[in-house]
């Protein structure tokens, strides 16, 4: 065992996401947990292999490779080598749950990761903020605990970050992000990025999870708030500004995408 931080939780439980306790293990014993462990779990591999058994399946678990097992799910673990790097956190809080379901991690699953060296970076960081902090050393592994959920599902997620930097799609936001105050039509967006129609639905859908004209009224909606926010100018002002149609479009879609009206808004962030 290279170390295992137990940090003593208190206020922390308030967090909407806290640490329960992390480490890093030189060479994994053999565990068996017929009943599985009570918390959830992440673990990545760094060097060595190993095995991990899950519904009566063995897995081979080499360098970059990670898990993600739920509360109590049985499994075993062993390996037949000297080294065996296991880095492991157990994360609550009450945003746990919520923070999971979005990023997918709802059943026990491995993943083959591109690198480690950002989660390794963020793993030492909480380490060192438990062991040179006892009073709110806890509190600052709980933010880097978001940093690493974040490059946790990055990694994860590698087809869908393949999408993202696809050279047709980075020409669709770039002429998007110039031009989204004009009408854009999606045979216009297409000849930009020289592909198909349905193609460049498949990218988007992908990678950013909407279709191009949803984006395109997003963006209109992104500059709406930061004039609302930052001038006095009239609702139509600002909805001929962002090029929506006419201000009851832009009030409709608004509120569609926000949940209130341009004036809620306003209205909201001045108080």
């Amino acid at each position: 065992m290279f170390y295992c931080d137990y940090p003593i939780i208190g206020e922390e439980r308030n967090l909407p996401l806290y640490l329960i306790n992390m480490g890093l293990q030189h060479c994994q014993d053999h565990i068996i947990r017929k009943t599985g462990y009570p918390c959830h779990q992440i673990l990545f591999c760094t060097r060595g292999s190993g095995t991990l058994i899950i519904d009566n399946i063995p897995h081979t678990i080499p360098p970059s490779t990670a898990i993600y097992l739920p509360p109590n799910y049985p499994h075993e673990h062993n390996t037949k080598k000297d080294i065996w790097n296991i880095n492991r956190i157990v994360p609550d809080g009450n945003a746990l749950p919520d923070l999971l379901s979005h990023f997918h991690l709802t059943n026990a699953a491995i993943y083959k990761l591109s690198e480690t060296h950002a989660l390794e970076t963020i793993f030492r960081s909480m380490h060192d903020s438990l062991r040179s902090d006892s009073l709110y050393g806890n509190y600052r592994a709980s933010g880097y605990l978001y940093d690493f959920f974040i490059e946790f599902n990055r990694l994860i997620s590698h087809k869908e970050n393949a999408a993202i930097h696809n050279p047709a799609l980075i020409k669709a936001i770039d002429y998007i992000n110039l031009h989204f105050k004009e009408s854009i039509g999606m045979s216009e967006l297409c000849d930009q990025c020289n592909v198909t129609k349905q193609h460049l639905c498949l990218l988007f859908r992908t990678s950013l999870h909407t279709r191009p004209m949803e984006y395109i009224t997003k963006k209109k909606l992104q500059y709406s708030k930061e004039l609302l926010i930052n001038t006095s100018r009239t609702i139509e002002d600002i909805a001929y500004e962002c090029g929506f149609c006419t201000s009851s479009y832009f009030c409709k879609m608004f509120k569609r995408y926000e949940g209130i009206s341009p004036t809620q808004f306003k209205h909201t962030i001045s108080d």
